[in-house]
């Protein structure tokens, strides 16, 4: 199941049940793909902003509604990216920190 990255009625999660190959999935990615690309323009945008002295109240306001907006999609695509692939956690390893590694952990621990 994979959480889409628009909402459906009344702003409520919209999923897709599918193998990720149909046309929905093929549109979910290439909405994910537009949605991380304004976002990295936001940023760059924000970078010079934020560095202008002559930069209003009213533009910083703008701003900064817009950069909410992007990592609300971006914390709803990491969500959804998330839940169709295991995580990652070091192992714990008290004897050495060099000797730490990492574990897919889907729904248990392995190491």
């Amino acid at each position: 199941m994979r959480l889409l990255p628009w909402t459906g009625a009344e702003g409520k999660p919209c999923y897709l049940v599918g193998d990720g190959t149909g046309p929905v999935s093929r549109l979910a990615d290439t909405v994910e793909s537009v949605q991380l690309d304004m976002a990295d323009s936001l940023l760059g945008h924000a970078a010079d902003l934020l560095t202008d002295s002559g930069a209003t109240p009213a533009q910083l306001r703008f701003l900064l509604a817009r950069m909410s907006e992007a990592l609300t999609d971006v914390r709803r695509i990491a969500e959804s990216r998330g839940a169709s692939h295991p995580v990652l956690f070091p192992a714990r390893d008290d004897s050495d920190p060099r000797d730490q590694k990492c574990v897919a952990t889907p729904n248990t621990r392995r190491n």
